[in-house]
């Protein structure tokens, strides 16, 4: 049974003005609504306004379905960009992996103990190293072998499955392949990747080692959007880690699994909660 909304998320994005904040205030206010979380950011630089304001629906005097509509005057008076999205939600994402476990793992885990607030309604990989995962949470493993002439047919079964589950956000949890740009058109929703080093550091393959060969102090663990450009989408979260002459490529490794479970977990959430306006090639995140 779906459990009923209890609050609104509006996010907003526009080129910055005075009196934004108070018409959003006044709009909620007119309805009889109560502002339960507010926070906004202006990229000076950039003339841009961002904010994210959570408000309750109990006593609002507008139908939740009728709210998006309602506020689309203010939007056009401002130049708006907005989001309305409904607390508690429970989204449907996808987990794409290869053969490393640890992050779906983690993933699953922290969704079983209500950590993580989705639904998980399959899990593709590219090979079957991680079936088990699915066999032990009952959740449907879909296996498509790829290779480098039949990706273009791969991505395509990919998609119809996603399609088929009505999925709302894809994660790559350790999915060791380049998805093209075909694939992100198609999907229909947001794509989260992680990226085990501190972007835009050591793009592409074996970071690890690339970071071992240069000597780093510091190794991290980045996750971002995915785009079509590698490695390079907007950043939702980022983290690290202390190494030392000492460590081996495989102690970075190890080190480093640490990292991507927790900066994957973190930025799940960040953009189920809603926290997450990206515009251009960066994100603002409000935690």
């Amino acid at each position: 049974m779906t459990e009923s909304p209890s609050a609104v998320v509006l996010l907003i994005h526009c080129p910055d003005r005075k009196g934004i904040v108070a018409r959003v205030a006044g709009f909620i206010n007119e309805f009889g609504g109560n502002i339960l979380d507010s926070d906004h950011h202006t990229d000076r630089e950039a003339g841009e306004f961002l904010m994210r304001t959570v408000f309750a629906l109990e006593g609002f005097q507008l139908p939740p379905a009728e709210i998006a509509a309602a506020f689309a005057p203010i939007a056009k008076v401002f130049g708006m960009r907005y989001e309305v999205h409904f607390i508690p939600a429970h989204p449907k994402v996808a987990l794409l992996v290869s053969k490393q476990d640890h992050c779906l793992a983690d993933l699953l885990q922290r969704q079983r103990r209500g950590e993580l607030p989705i639904d998980v309604p399959v899990i593709i990989s590219n090979h079957d190293t991680c079936a088990m995962w699915a066999e032990l949470y009952k959740i449907p493993f879909h296996v498509f072998p790829v290779t480098k002439d039949s990706k273009p047919e791969q991505e395509q079964r990919v998609i119809s499955v996603l399609k088929q589950q009505d999925v709302h956000l894809v994660v790559l949890a350790r999915y060791m392949q380049i998805l093209s740009g075909e694939f992100l058109r198609a999907v229909g929703c947001p794509v989260i990747n992680i990226h085990h080093s501190f972007l835009p550091a050591f793009i592409g393959a074996n970071p690890y080692r690339q970071a071992y060969e240069r000597g780093v102090k510091l190794i991290g663990a980045t996750a971002h959007y995915a785009t079509e450009e590698l490695d390079e989408g907007p950043i939702i979260e980022q983290d690290v880690i202390r190494v030392g002459h000492r460590d081996s490529v495989e102690d970075l490794v190890r080190k480093g699994r640490d990292l991507e479970e927790l900066v994957l977990a973190r930025a799940v959430r960040l953009h189920v909660e809603r926290r997450v306006i990206v515009y251009g090639r960066r994100t603002v995140v409000f935690d």
